[in-house]
This record gives structure tokens, sequence and C-alpha cells, in this order.
């Protein structure tokens, strides 16, 4: 009789610890959401900034390499490659990361 009392406290307690760690787990669950979901809200806006940012890199570098061009340097070639790249690593890092958060 009293192995079966005994029996009968510990499945309540393994219940009831089934339950809180349900529990818990839901808890745990709603944060990440809302976690998720309050970063996909910045991911558009900090995209757009960092398009925005290759932009006005594209043209600064462009009249940079058009006064090195009309001077007559012979670097030209290498300084277009260097701000062409740059501009097109911005570009590619604001479209990346809209598509792997967005």
């Amino acid at each position: 009789m009293k192995q079966l009392s005994n029996l009968r406290r510990s499945l309540l307690i393994a219940g009831l610890l089934a339950l809180r760690i349900t529990a818990t787990l839901a808890q745990s669950a709603q944060g990440i959401d809302q976690a998720t979901s309050e970063v996909q809200s910045y991911v558009d806006p900090i995209a757009n900034l960092i398009i925005a940012i290759g932009a006005v890199v594209g043209l600064i570098g462009g009249i940079r390499v058009y006064i090195k061009w009309q001077s007559g340097d012979q670097d030209t070639q290498k300084a277009l490659m260097g701000w062409f790249g740059a501009c097109l690593f911005l570009i590619l890092v604001g479209v990346v990361i809209r598509a792997f958060f967005g």
C-alpha cells in the first residue's frame, strides 16, 4: 500500500514537472518569435541604408576616377577597380542581408 502511495506521488510530481517544462518552453518560443519579428523590422531600413551608401561610394569613386583620368594619371584602372569593387560589395551586402533576414 505504501509503495502505491509513493508511486502516485512520483507520478504526480513527474506530471507537474512536465507541465512546468512545457510552459517554460512555450514562453521561450514566444520570446524567440518576438525577437525574430523585431529583427525583421530592422532589416529593410538597414539594407536600404547600405545600398544608399554603396551608391554614394560609387558616385564619389566615379568622380575621383574621372579626375585622375583627366589629369593623365597612370593608375586610373587600379583606382577604377578599387572603387567599383567597394561599391559592388556594399550593394551586394545590402541585397544579401535582405535575402537572409527578410
